[in-house]
């Protein structure tokens, strides 16, 4: 029997969040709806969700502490979250990816736009069809187990996070634009900002650590993986 995704819908208001939900069943997904935070952290006590579509403005806990308390407990960090949100500004949709979100959707959205996007942090979500290894100096990365580790110690890296240094190292040394890295690493990317990626790089840098200095940006370029990292100034 075919697995329908489980999208858990962490929204306040019923008429909305019914919305999406016959639409998401309407195409092949298994909608949850939960009304505020508690109702949110009962579900994903219950049964883990594929994705989870998260509100900005709630009762209580905002969004974005949601966002960043799942990010922070090892269970749900793999899930992917989509934040819907009434602001478009630039500051706030940042502020949502530094939280942990994966994509943001802008309110009013169309069902063709939300689809996709779910369709795409579950396509980054799933496992690399290359089940393969890369060095580059003390960095390795194992595809098949999903493991990062640097000078022979485990690094926590996040699911789009990782994605993207698997790119980055197996194509290392060259210099890679945010547009090549969008379409390479997220593939479907009609509705994502290259500012995306300038997110996603800080957050694999945090991940890495010492080794952060690898993930060289190159001005007017965009990004490049290299083994000799030069030492930049300021």
């Amino acid at each position: 029997m075919k697995k329908f995704p489980r999208v858990l819908i962490v929204e306040d208001e019923p008429a909305i969040a019914e919305l999406i939900a016959v639409n998401l069943r309407h195409n092949g997904f298994a909608p949850i709806w939960a009304e505020d935070g508690d109702a949110a952290q009962r579900e994903l006590d219950a049964v883990l969700p594929d994705v989870i579509l998260l509100d900005w403005m709630l009762p209580g806990q905002s969004g974005l502490q949601l966002a960043r308390k799942w990010r922070a407990d090892a269970r749900t960090k793999p899930v992917p979250i989509l934040m819907l949100t009434a602001r478009g500004d630039e500051p706030d949709k940042v502020a949502g990816l530094d939280a942990g979100a994966d994509d943001y959707i802008t309110k009013p959205f169309s069902t063709q736009e939300m689809l996709a996007r779910i369709r795409a942090v579950l396509r980054r979500r799933a496992p690399e069809q290359v089940s393969d290894s890369v060095a580059i100096g003390e960095l390795l990365l194992d595809a098949a187990t999903h493991r990062v580790t640097w000078q022979g110690q485990p690094l926590k890296v996040g699911p789009t996070e990782f994605k993207l240094l698997h790119y980055l190292m197996k194509h290392a040394e060259r210099v890679h634009s945010r547009s090549q890295l969008l379409d390479k690493v997220w593939g479907d990317h009609v509705f994502i900002e290259e500012r995306t990626v300038d997110v996603h790089v800080k957050r694999l840098r945090e991940a890495l650590g010492a080794a952060s200095a690898m993930v060289e940006t190159v001005r007017g370029a965009g990004y490049r993986l290299t083994a000799q990292p030069q030492l930049q100034n300021g």
